[in-house]
């Protein structure tokens, strides 16, 4: 097999999902045990073809939410991943527009494979398939023998229940990406099929056909569904679950003292206060304790080993550094953050106010869904060092779920 630096994975990310529910949400957008979908479809990718270029096209109204995935990464796959372009109105548009965002890159690749967003199951086997395939054959798709029997019913006509024929399922397949193609044929294709008006072309591969090309069939994989309906999404968050059978939890503590100051950084949130936290970085009690659960759930030690307070570079500096370098660790060891669990203690400021913000900011920083964060506040009842207003302290639960 050739090396890959001429290969590209365009990933297709523009679309609504209605169909499987989550309200206005696209569902490449959704969580799916941890992290979204798309994070586990661009990962997935980054580790079957390491040397490839990843480009994602995404709805112009989804950039947030894309920022959003993008820490979710591993730094290796953020090394593969192009800034994404724009799609269109249509499946169609969105690749045209990924395609010519290659050729006008300047350095076009011989390959390029297209691939769904909504398919975080595919393999490197797959992947190597779609490559070799592309080689050999110029245009390829993936697919499946069909197991069931197909009936064809007369859809048009005045009864749709009834059966107008039973095609031999033996010369049927069901259809999968990344399709396969070599980079100039498919991009020609796609610019002639716009310049004639074809613009309902169901799949790349039908781009091929109506040029009078030929497209082949290689190998699929059953494991590499789409998620299209709220069932999918419970058969793969089930999946993705049982492939981290090792559950662990950390805890986390820490204190900061009060001082002179006319805010408080607290879960990546600055809340206006008549008082400040002393410390050598910014004195985020919460993200503090939060950072020593998660490496305590790895067994990697705590933040004070991962950024001693001696070290200069630390000082003053934003404790969102220090959180999302522990979620990343959770990440790059093929795990995810089941569950945060946290708990601010003082007299005052008062957090309820400000909840929300919290976990919002929270999720961003650990690449969690927001329903995996909590954060609760209590008083001392005026008693020790909290209850006096000399400080405020924060204790912290992580659960990690890690393969074996």
């Amino acid at each position: 097999m050739q090396q890959n630096h001429d290969v590209a994975i365009l990933v297709v990310a523009a679309g609504r999902g209605v169909r499987a529910g989550g309200g206005d949400l696209p569902k490449q957008y959704r969580p799916l045990a941890g992290r979204s979908v798309l994070a586990h479809t661009l990962e997935g990718l980054a580790e079957g073809l390491p040397a490839a270029r990843i480009l994602p096209v995404i709805h112009r109204d989804d950039e947030t939410l894309f920022a959003t995935t993008r820490a979710e990464l591993s730094d290796a796959a953020l090394r593969q991943l192009a800034a994404p372009v724009f799609g269109g109105a249509t499946r169609q548009e969105s690749v045209r527009s990924g395609l010519e965002a290659l050729a006008g890159a300047g350095d076009a690749p011989e390959i390029v494979l297209i691939h769904d967003a909504a398919r975080p199951f595919c393999s490197p086997a797959l992947i190597m398939r779609a490559v070799q395939a592309a080689r050999d054959k110029l245009a390829a798709i993936p697919g499946i023998l069909l197991t069931d029997t197909v009936k064809q019913i007369d859809l048009g006509g005045p009864d749709d229940s009834l059966i107008v024929a039973t095609p031999a399922r033996q010369s049927l397949r069901a259809v999968q990406t990344p399709q396969a193609f070599r980079f100039n044929l498919i991009l020609a294709g796609h610019r002639q099929a716009a310049e004639n008006g074809a613009t309902d072309l169901t799949d790349d591969a039908a781009i091929i056909e109506w040029m009078g090309g030929k497209v082949h069939i290689f190998e699929g994989d059953r494991n590499n569904m789409k998620i299209t309906t709220p069932d999918d999404f419970a058969t793969a968050e089930s999946r993705l679950l049982s492939d981290l059978p090792d559950i662990r939890t950390g805890q986390g503590y820490d204190v900061h003292a009060l001082g002179e100051g006319d805010h408080v950084w607290l879960g990546g949130v600055k809340i206006a206060h008549d008082r400040g936290l002393i410390g050598h970085s910014d004195a985020d009690v919460l993200s503090h304790a939060i950072t020593d659960a998660l490496f305590g759930a790895l067994a990697e030690g705590d933040i004070g080993s991962h950024f001693p307070p001696s070290d200069p570079q630390w000082k003053g500096a934003d404790s969102s550094i220090f959180l999302r370098v522990a979620a990343q660790r959770v990440r790059e060891r093929g795990g995810m953050i089941a569950h945060i669990d946290a708990t601010v203690v003082c007299e005052r400021p008062k957090v309820g106010p400000h909840r929300d913000a919290i976990r919002t900011r929270l999720a961003e920083i650990t690449g969690c869904s927001l329903d995996r964060i909590a954060v609760k506040a209590t008083t001392s009842e005026k008693l020790g060092f909290t209850g006096r207003e000399e400080g405020i302290a924060a204790l912290a639960l992580a659960t990690v779920r890690l393969p074996l």
